[in-house]
């Protein structure tokens, strides 16, 4: 099981702001592909990757990191400054 968390506008399309997750995943894009196939709501939330960061273990990585012994996935939009 792994934690999955949603910020921003990630959360207000899928509608929680995070949930557990039982997944055999092995990276990070195995993990959308499985959740864009789930219902429209996650297909809409990660339908461009390229909006989207990801941190593993409160730790930014890439989408083709590997999710052995990851505990917490947190997707987020990328980050403005000002």
């Amino acid at each position: 099981m792994i934690d999955v968390l949603y910020f921003a506008w990630v959360r207000e399309r899928i509608g929680l702001p995070r949930e557990r997750v039982d997944t055999s995943a092995a990276t990070v894009a195995d993990l959308v592909a499985e959740l864009r196939s789930r219902e429209d709501r996650y297909a809409a939330a990660f339908a461009d990757l390229r909006s989207l960061r990801v941190a593993l273990d409160q730790q930014l990585a890439d989408f083709s990191a590997p999710l052995a012994g990851v505990r917490e996935v947190a997707f987020f939009p990328p980050m403005t400054g000002g």
